[in-house]
């Protein structure tokens, strides 16, 4: 419709009267900020936690609460659940810096991510060895796997998923990406329950304690007895036979309560979490920070020590954003290595038998 003027009164009316009609329509957000350019949401320390078990969601917690990252994407096959558990954090967002959280089925949402942590799987029921729960968990992973590269080709891919020294293979295997971004939780939560055993005993702090567990994250693990020590000074100077079946102190006990430790706490509670969100919150760190800190983590252990075949074990290893740096070549007794093998036997025999 045209509008014919007669004066400069009647075009001035209809002039304010446009504008106040235009700031009737304008939104909240369009009155209150003036853009100057839109905001990315293409961080550089996005993480993703597929599955919001209680696994996933203490890995979750402890990334935000530690503030590890501030861009967090939760994603798992029920929705109920997922929109739930987002929602949660969402409410408590304030408390941990603001951190953007979301949530999704779909895979899209995981787009450009730094970090993939995988928690999802069949759940260890009691007395279940980690390891029976492969072939399960091997056939979920084909279904994870896949769409996190598709839409983070450049991600590392942080397996905690039981038994995880064979999903970190399997993965490694599904995703085609180079060994070093292919990484498993491992031992790392073994070394630190060692830890806290020999500090209850010595009345010293875990961080004090200086002890690694390596190889397979369960049953076969082997503690190395041998570069157990405190402030440097190493337990087998002081004691010889310390963790072997000589030993009159019997220190190897620790070992057996590391190892049945999970075990326990499943029968307790049914399932395990804090500890290991703890540990996962701490490889995170390092990764996204780049601060090349030594973790006991799953990683590709052809060519050390002996070992030919292309299995995932756990050794010393230094993280930072490229995923592996190095792997530390740690000095083992003749026992140490032999059950180091024999835990990489255990695992090539079952994992050559998978259907990937």
């Amino acid at each position: 419709m045209k509008v014919t003027l007669r004066n400069a009164t009647e075009f001035c009316q209809f002039n304010h009267e446009k504008y106040i009609f235009r700031r009737k329509m304008t939104s909240l957000n369009e009155k209150l900020l003036s853009t100057v350019v839109e905001p990315t949401s293409n961080g550089k320390n996005k993480v993703t936690v597929v599955g919001v078990g209680q696994v996933g969601m203490a890995c979750a917690f402890s990334i935000l609460t530690n503030n590890v990252s501030n861009d967090l994407v939760l994603v798992d096959v029920m929705a109920d659940k997922l929109k739930g558990e987002m929602m949660d954090l969402q409410h408590g967002s304030a408390f941990l810096k603001n951190a953007r959280i979301n949530a999704s089925t779909d895979y899209a949402a995981t787009a450009n991510s730094t970090l993939c942590i995988v928690t999802a799987g069949a759940r260890q029921r009691e007395g279940e060895s980690r390891l029976d729960l492969v072939q399960r968990n091997t056939d979920i992973f084909k279904g994870i796997i896949p769409q996190l590269v598709k839409y983070s080709p450049n991600t590392i891919l942080l397996i905690v998923s039981n038994p995880v020294d064979i999903l970190t293979y399997v993965a490694w295997k599904l995703s085609g990406l180079p060994q070093n971004r292919v990484i498993g939780s491992g031992t790392n939560l073994d070394s630190t329950r060692f830890r806290f055993l020999l500090s209850q005993k010595l009345n010293v702090a875990p961080t004090s304690c200086h002890a690694w567990v390596i190889g397979e994250h369960g049953d076969s693990s082997v503690p190395l007895w041998s570069s157990v020590n405190v402030a440097g000074v190493r337990f087998r100077d002081l004691k010889p036979n310390i963790g072997t079946s000589k030993d009159e102190e019997h220190w190897g006990e620790l070992h057996k309560q590391v190892v049945e430790s999970a075990y326990e706490v499943i029968k307790l509670k049914g399932y395990t979490s804090w500890a290991i969100g703890l540990n996962v919150s701490s490889l995170a760190a390092t990764i996204l920070r780049n601060t090349y800190q030594v973790h006991a983590v799953t990683v590709k252990l052809t060519g050390h020590h002996g070992i030919t075949e292309d299995v995932f074990l756990s050794l010393p290893s230094i993280l930072g954003e490229n995923g592996v740096t190095s792997i530390v070549n740690q000095i083992l007794t003749n026992e140490e290595r032999e059950l180091l093998q024999k835990s990489a036997n255990t695992i090539h025999d079952i994992q050559k038998n998978l259907k990937l």
